[in-house]
């Protein structure tokens, strides 16, 4: 379950018979973890979703992710949250270039997404909605291990690094809000024995800026992976991440 970082928009070929607009790749970290295990997968993952939409059909009609959940179910595995914060989004729109960057509807959004009080009740939902998702896998299937995905790195630790068309204070703003996450994460993955799985400190090294990245800089092609988004050196990463853990 997930969204775009288990997704894997622009990494090889898409999953078949998955909807176009989950941009579900077929070398996404569910795909080679469940191949390295040989498990059989349901892969549910789609790009832009919030938790909101793991338990609850989503506004284009298509169901939760929750209800690919099922009593003989043994693993999930879920990355989500960063939609449901603006983190990925306000980078982007921050990255554009004119005259994109200057259409209104954009900078609206952007401002938006930068107000500190919106930040911080979406920060609350988050955390009750990860403790919801884990209390309905562990009802729909009692004996089934959930395991929460952290974050791969995206930005350079520090402002000593230059990154391109985002601006500094920006990328300021998204590794405040990156910590965040994988702080309420972590915590839901301990109230609710979780497995919880750290990606975040594990690719800290392997940000986009780095020499060897495991997520990709601003680019207007997302051929190799969407922009802000894991590569696929990143999916082939966490996968091996969560099979230790696990």
């Amino acid at each position: 379950m997930g969204s775009s970082f288990a997704s894997g928009p622009g990494i090889g070929h898409r999953a078949p018979g998955s909807p176009r607009r989950a941009r579900r790749s077929a070398a996404n970290y569910p795909s080679l973890l469940a191949g390295w295990l040989g498990l059989e997968l349901t892969d549910v993952t789609y790009s832009g979703a919030t938790t909101g939409d793991i338990l609850s059909r989503r506004a284009d009609g298509w169901p939760g992710q929750l209800d690919a959940v099922t009593a003989d179910t043994r693993l999930v595995t879920m990355t989500c949250g960063g939609n449901d914060v603006g983190y990925v989004t306000r980078l982007l729109l921050s990255s554009l270039p004119w005259p994109l960057a200057a259409v209104a509807a954009v900078r609206r959004r952007a401002h938006l997404l930068a107000n500190n009080e919106l930040v911080e009740e979406r920060f609350a939902e988050l955390s009750s909605n990860l403790m919801q998702i884990a209390a309905e896998v562990r009802h729909r299937a009692p004996a089934c291990r959930l395991a929460f995905v952290d974050y791969l790195t995206i930005l350079p630790p520090d402002d000593t690094t230059p990154t391109g068309p985002l601006p500094a204070e920006v990328a300021e703003w998204g590794r405040g809000v990156a910590h965040r996450l994988t702080d309420v994460t972590r915590k839901a993955a301990g109230r609710s024995g979780c497995v919880f799985v750290p990606v975040a400190d594990r690719s800290a090294e392997h940000h986009a800026w780095s020499a060897v990245p495991w997520t990709r800089r601003f680019q207007l092609v997302p051929r190799g992976g969407a922009p802000y988004h894991p590569n696929a050196d990143g999916m082939a990463a966490v996968a091996g991440l969560i099979a230790g853990a696990l």
